[in-house]
């Protein structure tokens, strides 16, 4: 069975959009992986756990367990450059996520509009 976009939702019956949006909120909702994409975007959307540590109030092996978290929720990519990995902020979850936020504005502010309408409207019409 698909959504009406298609999608075919997984064993939990999430589509792929839904779980990746739970992923990323999951991660975001940490205070500190979210001061690691603010300190990640910093220096130009790259850097080291080592460079990261030295900015935050965690330790290098901290920030490193955050990141394979924001790594899993797909929020930043890790690569070796010889001995040290650099870690990129990956965007396309964040944008998802950003679009699926937008869409449950746009339909809170449709059904807010029309709870207003219906609270203005002369009931003795």
């Amino acid at each position: 069975m698909t959504d009406p976009q298609g999608r075919v939702p997984d064993a939990q019956g999430r589509v792929p959009d839904e779980e990746a949006v739970s992923d990323v909120l999951t991660a975001l909702a940490d205070p500190t992986r979210r001061r690691i994409l603010d300190a990640l975007a910093a220096h130009g959307g790259r850097a080291t756990a080592t460079v990261l540590a030295l900015e935050l109030p965690v330790s290098r092996q901290a920030i490193v367990k955050h990141l394979g978290v924001l790594a899993r929720a797909g929020l930043v990519e890790g690569h070796r450059e010889g001995r040290e990995a650099r870690y990129a902020v990956a965007p396309t979850r964040l944008a998802a996520t950003a679009r699926w936020m937008d869409r449950l504005a746009t339909d809170w502010d449709s059904r807010l509009a029309t709870i207003k309408r219906l609270a203005e409207s002369d009931p003795e019409r």
